[in-house]
């Protein structure tokens, strides 16, 4: 029976789960796995869930596709937007959606899988399945390697995944080497004296501190970093304070920050610790802040000699003119960690999910940036065809180009 992977979409669409929390997208992906005919193995970092498609001699090929939601509140007035909450880390009663495409990435693995399944007597080896939790925690796939991973499955010849992103459906972008960049996440803890705010003389204001502190660090991009260079430091949320009339004892930021290499890191940790410190020396504090590293996401790098094979593959299978080099995304991704630890070949790529000709109209008008919704925006939302099977053909082709 074939599967309905349009309804299959939209019911992890209205149903997202936040990272870690994925049981019954899990539970989905793995009751389509085994309806194939696959080994499945579920509960593998938290959530995690494996298949494994057995086709006699040959190479190993993992195939990766992440299933977590965001705490987004979806504004895209679809008939099957979602309207679910979740419980985010901190307790807190959340809005849930797909705003990042990961309910698309599960829909065309299960579809590339079936695929597969059908095709096999066209090629042989092993295809390893990995639906991944937590990407956007960036903890995933270290949670799945952490718990086992490769003491359960065959070690590999390749590492392929892909992302859909604001491209034109039916365009796919990839580039050998950095495909997207490293990053880290940054709690910054700003100690202060709290106080009446009738009395401002009399205490150390944290709020004032993490303001000067946000606008220096947006000057480590725009004067520290060559022009021809990339890097990117952003404050993506400021917690201090309760009432209007209460000056807070400390306050706290969260940066993401951004870069293509360790040499780029290094100097851009460095800028931010010393700014951090500078300013709350700045302000009086009587206590050094606290700069906590939350995440660390190395870049995603594509195997030049591997992302050839990939290219042609998709070229023939798509069409010369659906594949574009999109350049180096500056945002992160955990997918390398799978290509990290067994020691293989990475490669990675993007593929639209924007109606083409609603793209083409805005490009001329100038107003992408104003009219296409990007990953993580509580109005995005590929078009459903022909996004889907684009996906589809796109991670079967790629596979099918390293088995034997």
């Amino acid at each position: 029976m074939t599967i309905d992977l349009e309804a299959l979409y939209i019911d992890l669409h209205q149903h997202p789960e936040l990272s870690f929390q994925e049981t019954r997208t899990a539970g989905i992906a793995a009751g389509h796995l085994r309806d194939l005919g696959l080994e499945v193995h579920e509960g593998i970092g938290v959530t995690g869930v494996v298949g494994i498609l057995r086709n006699g001699d040959g190479p190993v090929v993992w195939v990766r596709a992440d299933m977590d939601a965001l705490p987004v509140g979806e504004e895209t007035g679809l008939a099957y937007a979602s309207t679910a909450t979740g419980i985010d880390p901190a307790g807190n009663t959340v809005p849930v959606m797909h705003a990042c495409g990961h309910d698309m990435h599960v829909t065309a693995m299960i579809g590339a899988v079936e695929k597969l399944v059908a095709e096999k007597a066209d090629w042989s080896g092993t295809v390893v399945v990995l639906i991944q939790p937590a990407e956007e925690y960036g903890a995933g796939s270290r949670a799945m390697l952490d718990d086992g991973l490769r003491d359960l499955v065959p070690h590999p010849d390749i590492v392929l995944g892909q992302h859909v992103t604001p491209l034109p459906a039916g365009t796919i972008g990839v580039r050998p080497g950095t495909q997207m960049a490293a990053s880290d996440g940054l709690t910054v803890t700003l100690h202060g004296r709290g106080g009446h705010g009738s009395r401002p003389h009399s205490t150390i204001d944290p709020v004032v501190m993490a303001a000067a502190t946000v606008m220096r660090l947006q000057t480590i991009a725009s004067r520290e970093v060559d022009p021809r260079d990339v890097a990117v430091v952003t404050v993506g949320s400021i917690h201090a304070g309760l009432k209007n009339n209460i000056i807070p004892a400390e306050a706290k930021l969260e940066l993401s920050l951004r870069y293509p290499n360790d040499e780029m890191r290094d100097k851009v940790l460095a800028s931010v610790e010393r700014i951090v410190r500078a300013e709350a020396a700045a302000s009086g504090a009587e206590r050094e802040p606290e700069i906590r590293t939350d995440h660390t996401l190395p870049p995603t790098i594509n195997d030049a000699d591997a992302t050839a094979r990939v290219t042609s593959a998709l070229q023939r299978a798509l069409g010369e003119a659906s594949v574009i080099d999109p350049g180096m995304f500056t945002g992160s991704e955990d997918v390398s960690w799978f290509a990290r630890d067994t020691g293989v070949p990475l490669v990675f790529w993007f593929w639209g999910g924007v109606d083409a000709a609603t793209f083409a109209a805005s490009a001329a008008a100038g107003t992408l940036d104003k009219d296409i919704p990007t990953n993580h925006s509580p109005f995005f939302a590929p078009v459903i065809h022909p996004t889907i099977e684009v996906g589809v053909t796109a991670l079967s082709s790629a596979a099918r180009e390293f088995l034997g």
